[in-house]
């Protein structure tokens, strides 16, 4: 048998070895990158979003992000697919925080309060993830709609626990029912702005009118 041996691992940009520091260095940076990608990417869109922007606010140079990604789009498919993955992350952890035997329209509430919180207040890569994902080539967008199916698929579990309760109107098509909620909890992110509000008063307005829509 062929005895292992230590390949040599690459110098980062800054010419730093990749030992265990140079690693936990490289960590570092790449989520730095990611971080300031899903930031330009959430404001100005994937038409928008250029690698400059991205370097000058992860604090690099341009070339070095080809360290880390071969291309813009594989940064940018990197950071919908990270962040479709922590909107399905979230709403899990939001709704498996609730009290056992929480009423169907409580649960429902909650979560449209937990993507409302997490696109507007929490999370570039909600926003970022929101704002493109339909926008992007099917190979950029592949990953994170594997995601937001299974994302979507708890929001249909929750309206399927407010017909299985009867509290589901009967003319309300629940799968119709349920894009429309999502459209237009999406839609905030193109027009909500702190200056115009808090984002509790926008929480509460939409839970009421959601479940007022839904409700006999």
């Amino acid at each position: 048998m062929a005895r292992k041996t230590n390949a040599v691992a690459p110098a980062e940009p800054d010419g730093t070895d990749s030992t265990d520091s140079g690693d936990s260095k490289s960590a570092r940076t790449r989520a730095r990158l990611l971080d300031a990608a899903a930031q330009v990417l959430s404001q100005k869109g994937f038409a928008g979003t250029r690698l400059s922007d991205i370097a000058q606010v992860a604090k690099i140079q341009a070339p070095a992000i080809y360290y880390y990604y071969p291309s813009r789009e594989d940064l940018i498919e990197d950071v919908v697919a990270t962040g479709a993955a922590s909107m399905r992350e979230h709403l899990i952890a939001v709704l498996e925080a609730l009290p056992a035997g929480t009423p169907p329209a409580d649960r429902l509430a909650a979560a449209v309060e937990a993507q409302l919180r997490h696109e507007l207040q929490l999370s570039d890569y909600a926003r970022a993830v929101v704002r493109n994902a339909n926008q992007l080539p099917e190979h950029l967008s592949a990953r994170a709609m594997v995601q937001m199916a299974e994302y979507q698929e708890i929001w249909r579990g929750l309206i399927e626990d407010l017909r299985a309760a009867g509290q589901l109107r009967p003319d309300v098509d629940p799968v119709i029912g349920r894009m429309l909620i999502l459209g237009s909890l999406n839609w905030t992110v193109e027009w909500w702005d702190p200056e115009r509000g808090e984002i509790d008063r926008t929480i509460a307005v939409a839970q009421s009118m959601i479940l007022y829509s839904l409700r006999p």
